[in-house]
């Protein structure tokens, strides 16, 4: 039996890509592992237990921020910088004292009146503090 060497008379010039393609796909997988990692900081956090109340109690008091600022406790409307008194003075009734201050802001009122509504509720004895919202209603399909 013959054995023919064939004479190669090109020469390979062009590098294999196998390799490189494989060491590329490795580095995209540690970085797809190591990326939510990153993402969260070291710090401990307990974080607090949601916990859902009767909407409807009774003895709710309702502290509503309009758009443009106005106030009103309950049904009772609030002169600018006396929501502290009126809080207060409905937090003094009997039977009051570890109610549920429920704060109904517009959309449109900025953060920071929202902020300063709950730190004047605060202030005035709230010891519990919710912020009203509207359940979002998905379409049935």
């Amino acid at each position: 039996m013959r054995h023919r060497r064939y004479a190669s008379s090109e020469m390979i010039v062009k590098p294999n890509m196998t390799p490189l393609i494989d060491v590329a796909l490795v580095l995209v997988i540690i970085l797809l592992v190591t990326a939510p990692l990153m993402s969260v900081a070291d710090l401990p956090v307990n974080l607090p237990q949601a916990q859902t109340r009767e909407a409807e109690d009774e003895r709710n008091v309702s502290v509503t921020l309009a758009s443009d600022g106005r106030l009103a406790v309950d049904e009772a409307v609030v002169p600018p910088g006396q929501l502290t008194a009126m809080l207060a003075a409905r937090l003094a009734q009997p039977g009051n004292h570890d109610v549920l201050v429920v704060v109904r802001a517009d959309a449109g009122a900025p953060y920071a009146q929202v902020r300063n509504v709950l730190e004047q509720a605060r202030s005035a004895g709230a010891t519990h503090l919710a912020i009203a919202t509207r359940q979002r209603v998905r379409p049935v399909l």
